[in-house]
């Protein structure tokens, strides 16, 4: 068995630069290389994790090969997804420069995003159709979630009716997230697995690991932003709306403006963090599961949802 002899940040950044090299090396256009310059990867990166969990390590060379770059067609169409909302959210920036539709403008952009989200359907087709059919019903799902969100900022949130888990709107915020984000997470997991040559109950077990993971993640992020006071024109801005009762909308966005941080009160946070607890629990639980053979890799999808979250947090001093 090919066991990792270093621990899983070392694997992560072992595997992004692995990424990397495969970004590349795959795609010829290199505006798109560019467009993709500066990210996390941990969509791929868990794609290759969930990988490396099912062979155990004992892989050869070619069939790594091939489950990065079918990572790498994961990672494309978080690129478009991305492009998307930076649009809709009218953002300036993305990962330290201009937005790309700030720089090349919204009809470039539009169209191509287009042009990247062929390129993955491209790798999926190359990869059969099982990853075929996954990448087509997983982008529409995002797209559902795109625009699901787009329908939740048009609605009057404004309610004496306490915030709580088990609100009507805080569970249409859920629905919305797991749609737009969560569901590339969970895509990433069982291509990994399906790269791997696995079938059956077990690919169920890694979606549902990686859509744990992906709705951590993305409270995690929210919950850094409505902290720092980053971002708020996107599904947070109606449910802040709704927990703030005392905050108006107006003089919020003012101080969104202004690049002032924003305190909000611990009842927040707290909803927030039980709900990152929760979800990091679940994909912990997963991450055990009999159908997936024991190895080092196992142990690390174990240790990965709590790492993903934390690395998010640890900018705004919080631990889960």
């Amino acid at each position: 068995m090919n066991e990792p002899s270093y621990d899983l940040d070392a694997f992560l950044q072992t595997t992004k630069n692995d990424l990397e090299n495969k970004i590349t090396n795959t795609i010829s256009d290199k505006q798109i290389v560019t467009v993709m310059e500066g990210g996390r990867r941990l969509r791929p990166f868990i794609s290759i994790l969930s990988f490396k969990a099912c062979t155990q390590g004992n892989e050869s060379s070619e069939q790594y090969q091939k489950a990065l770059e079918g990572a790498v067609g994961i990672e494309l169409a978080y690129t478009v997804s991305i492009i998307h909302e930076d649009i809709i959210e009218k953002s300036k920036k993305r990962r330290g420069r201009a937005a790309f539709h700030v720089k090349e403008s919204i009809d470039n952009a539009i169209l191509f995003s287009h042009k990247i989200l062929t390129v993955g359907f491209d790798i999926a087709l190359n990869h059969g159709d099982d990853m075929a059919r996954l990448f087509v019903d997983s982008w529409d799902v995002t797209l559902s979630g795109e625009l699901g969100e787009i329908d939740f900022n048009k609605k009057d949130m404004k309610s004496s009716m306490d915030m709580n888990t088990e609100s009507v709107i805080f569970n249409e915020y859920l629905k919305i997230i797991d749609q737009k984000t969560a569901t590339l997470f969970a895509t990433a997991c069982k291509a990994g697995a399906i790269e791997a040559n696995m079938t059956g109950d077990i690919l169920k077990v890694f979606a549902d690991y990686g859509r744990e993971i992906g709705l951590a993640y993305q409270l995690a992020d929210d919950l850094v932003d409505l902290i720092k006071g980053n971002k708020i024109n996107n599904a947070i801005f109606p449910l802040i709306n709704k927990l703030e009762d005392k905050i108006k909308a107006v003089s919020l966005r003012k101080k969104i403006d202004k690049e002032t941080p924003t305190k909000y009160s611990s009842g927040i946070e707290q909803l927030f963090i039980c709900e990152i607890k929760k979800h990091v629990s679940k994909a912990e639980e997963l991450s055990k599961s009999e159908s997936i053979p024991p190895s080092n890799f196992k142990n690390f999808l174990n240790e990965a949802p709590s790492y993903i979250a934390n690395k998010m947090l640890k900018v705004i001093k919080i631990t889960v």
